[in-house]
């Protein structure tokens, strides 16, 4: 599995991008989705990967500074057809490596609270997120889950 910094103009990327924002309308009430589309994507906040097996795009996953000190994590995203072969966890572990990097106290995150986001929640759980309200700017929401990992 390779990652590689995306600038979000490639056809797969945009194939998968659209395929996560109809599936969170699927599953969430319009007004607890906060998966950002691509012009939300495409600022200079967010730093955003793709994760591949050769010419085969496997997942994604997108970093945005909140501030000089902490980060969240965004738009993580495994296509169907590869989840089980730890493509999660592999742009998890990237994601956090780089927060590191950038010397972040903080990773924030927000996943859907419904049935279908409990293995992102055992997930984000394994890495050492814990349950948290709301930050930000988000408000506190029955259909959102809130976490939060010190660095």
């Amino acid at each position: 599995m390779q990652i590689c910094q995306d600038d979000l103009t490639g056809q797969k990327i945009i194939e998968l991008l659209e395929e996560h924002l109809r599936n969170m309308h699927e599953i969430t009430p319009p007004e607890s989705i906060h998966a950002l589309d691509l012009s939300r994507l495409r600022v200079p906040s967010i730093s955003f990967w793709s994760i591949w097996d050769g010419d085969e795009l496997l997942g994604c996953g997108a970093l945005k500074e909140l501030d000089t000190r902490s980060g969240e994590v965004k738009s993580m995203r495994t296509r169907t057809i590869h989840r089980g072969r730890g493509v999660a966890s592999r742009m998890l572990e990237h994601i956090i490596g780089e927060a590191q990097k950038r010397s972040y106290t903080h990773l924030f995150l927000e996943t859907g609270a419904f049935p279908e986001f409990e293995p992102a929640r055992a997930l984000y759980s394994k890495y050492g997120f814990e349950y948290q309200g709301p930050f930000g700017d988000y408000k506190d929401d029955p259909n959102s889950v809130f976490m939060a990992k010190k660095l």
